[in-house]
Protein backbone atom coordinates (compact mmCIF):
# COMPACT_ATOMS: atom_id res chain seq x y z
CA UNK A 1 0.00 0.00 0.00
CA UNK A 2 2.45 2.27 1.02
CA UNK A 3 4.35 2.35 -2.60
CA UNK A 4 0.74 2.61 -4.31
CA UNK A 5 0.75 5.89 -2.29
CA UNK A 6 4.24 6.82 -2.84
CA UNK A 7 3.46 7.00 -6.55
CA UNK A 8 2.33 10.51 -8.16
CA UNK A 9 -1.29 10.40 -9.19
CA UNK A 10 -1.57 10.87 -12.97
CA UNK A 11 -4.04 13.00 -14.57
CA UNK A 12 -4.77 15.31 -17.54
CA UNK A 13 -4.96 18.78 -17.09
CA UNK A 14 -6.31 21.34 -19.50
CA UNK A 15 -5.87 25.36 -20.20
CA UNK A 16 -9.00 26.29 -21.89
CA UNK A 17 -9.06 30.34 -22.61
CA UNK A 18 -11.75 32.85 -24.01
CA UNK A 19 -11.53 35.48 -26.32
CA UNK A 20 -10.42 37.95 -23.21
CA UNK A 21 -7.41 35.64 -23.01
CA UNK A 22 -8.69 34.52 -19.14
CA UNK A 23 -8.65 30.50 -18.94
CA UNK A 24 -11.11 28.18 -16.76
CA UNK A 25 -10.03 26.96 -13.78
CA UNK A 26 -11.93 24.55 -11.68
CA UNK A 27 -13.13 23.79 -8.02
CA UNK A 28 -14.29 20.64 -6.65
CA UNK A 29 -16.90 20.08 -4.09
CA UNK A 30 -15.31 19.78 -0.71
CA UNK A 31 -12.39 22.00 -2.07
CA UNK A 32 -11.71 25.49 -1.03
CA UNK A 33 -9.04 25.44 -4.28
CA UNK A 34 -8.99 26.00 -8.10
CA UNK A 35 -7.49 23.60 -10.47
CA UNK A 36 -7.49 22.98 -14.10
CA UNK A 37 -10.26 20.68 -15.54
CA UNK A 38 -9.26 17.46 -16.17
CA UNK A 39 -8.97 14.28 -13.90
CA UNK A 40 -7.31 10.87 -13.54
CA UNK A 41 -6.68 8.37 -16.44
CA UNK A 42 -8.32 5.15 -16.88
CA UNK A 43 -5.49 2.36 -16.89
CA UNK A 44 -4.21 1.97 -20.60
CA UNK A 45 -6.44 5.05 -21.72
CA UNK A 46 -4.35 7.99 -23.91
CA UNK A 47 -4.02 11.52 -22.84
CA UNK A 48 -6.71 13.26 -24.96
CA UNK A 49 -9.40 10.58 -24.88
CA UNK A 50 -9.56 11.12 -21.29
CA UNK A 51 -9.41 14.96 -21.41
CA UNK A 52 -12.19 14.48 -23.31
CA UNK A 53 -13.71 12.15 -21.44
CA UNK A 54 -13.17 14.18 -18.15
CA UNK A 55 -14.12 17.39 -19.80
CA UNK A 56 -17.17 16.08 -20.81
CA UNK A 57 -18.23 14.72 -17.07
CA UNK A 58 -17.04 17.92 -15.42
CA UNK A 59 -18.04 20.47 -18.06
CA UNK A 60 -20.37 19.34 -20.32
CA UNK A 61 -17.93 20.61 -23.13
CA UNK A 62 -16.63 18.83 -26.03
CA UNK A 63 -12.87 19.08 -26.72
CA UNK A 64 -11.85 19.99 -30.24
CA UNK A 65 -8.69 17.35 -30.38
CA UNK A 66 -7.37 19.04 -33.77
CA UNK A 67 -6.53 22.18 -30.77
CA UNK A 68 -5.05 20.67 -28.28
CA UNK A 69 -1.34 21.77 -27.53
CA UNK A 70 0.76 19.69 -25.29
CA UNK A 71 2.44 22.45 -22.89
CA UNK A 72 4.58 19.66 -21.19
CA UNK A 73 4.54 17.60 -17.89
CA UNK A 74 4.13 18.91 -14.31
CA UNK A 75 4.48 17.73 -11.10
CA UNK A 76 3.24 19.09 -7.49
CA UNK A 77 2.36 18.39 -4.01
CA UNK A 78 -1.68 17.35 -5.09
CA UNK A 79 -3.99 19.69 -2.73
CA UNK A 80 -7.21 17.38 -2.50
CA UNK A 81 -4.95 14.45 -1.08
CA UNK A 82 -2.65 15.05 1.24
CA UNK A 83 0.49 13.79 1.37
CA UNK A 84 0.78 12.66 -2.44
CA UNK A 85 2.03 14.51 -5.40
CA UNK A 86 0.29 14.97 -8.79
CA UNK A 87 1.44 14.31 -12.28
CA UNK A 88 -0.65 16.22 -15.28
CA UNK A 89 0.06 16.33 -18.44
CA UNK A 90 -1.24 19.64 -19.48
CA UNK A 91 -3.34 20.81 -22.83
CA UNK A 92 -3.89 24.11 -24.12
CA UNK A 93 -6.72 23.38 -25.95
CA UNK A 94 -10.52 24.83 -27.68
CA UNK A 95 -13.70 23.44 -26.78
CA UNK A 96 -17.53 23.19 -28.36
CA UNK A 97 -20.22 24.16 -25.59
CA UNK A 98 -20.41 26.78 -22.71
CA UNK A 99 -18.51 24.93 -19.51
CA UNK A 100 -20.83 24.68 -17.01
CA UNK A 101 -20.48 22.97 -13.34
CA UNK A 102 -21.62 18.93 -13.19
CA UNK A 103 -20.33 16.33 -11.46
CA UNK A 104 -18.05 17.08 -8.56
CA UNK A 105 -17.42 20.67 -9.87
CA UNK A 106 -19.00 22.77 -7.62
CA UNK A 107 -17.75 26.15 -8.97
CA UNK A 108 -15.93 27.76 -12.01
CA UNK A 109 -13.42 30.58 -12.26
CA UNK A 110 -12.45 32.66 -14.82
CA UNK A 111 -8.95 34.19 -14.53
CA UNK A 112 -6.03 36.28 -15.59
CA UNK A 113 -3.41 33.53 -15.56
CA UNK A 114 -0.82 36.27 -15.22
CA UNK A 115 -2.25 36.81 -12.18
CA UNK A 116 -3.63 37.94 -9.79
CA UNK A 117 -5.76 35.04 -9.88
CA UNK A 118 -8.55 36.10 -7.37
CA UNK A 119 -9.48 33.15 -6.23
CA UNK A 120 -7.01 30.49 -4.24
CA UNK A 121 -4.90 28.69 -7.14
CA UNK A 122 -3.24 25.23 -6.91
CA UNK A 123 0.66 24.74 -7.27
CA UNK A 124 0.38 22.95 -9.94
CA UNK A 125 -1.56 25.73 -11.69
CA UNK A 126 0.20 28.32 -10.57
CA UNK A 127 3.66 27.42 -10.56
CA UNK A 128 3.52 25.05 -13.51
CA UNK A 129 0.82 24.89 -16.13
CA UNK A 130 -0.67 28.75 -15.90
CA UNK A 131 3.54 30.19 -17.07
CA UNK A 132 3.86 27.05 -19.77
CA UNK A 133 0.88 28.42 -21.28
CA UNK A 134 2.10 32.25 -20.76
CA UNK A 135 4.89 30.77 -22.62
CA UNK A 136 3.52 29.21 -25.18
CA UNK A 137 0.81 31.72 -25.61
CA UNK A 138 3.60 34.61 -25.87
CA UNK A 139 2.21 36.34 -23.03
CA UNK A 140 5.10 35.46 -19.91
CA UNK A 141 5.58 38.58 -17.91
CA UNK A 142 8.94 40.61 -18.42
CA UNK A 143 11.66 39.99 -15.76
CA UNK A 144 11.17 43.52 -13.47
Amino acid sequence: MEAQHARPICIVAAVIADADGRVLLVRKRGSAVFIQPGGKTEPGEAPLPALARELDEELGVRLDVSSAVRLGEFEADAVNEPGRKVRAQAYACAVHGAPAARAEIEELAWIDPAGPFGVRVAPLSAAHILPAFLAFAGRAKAPA
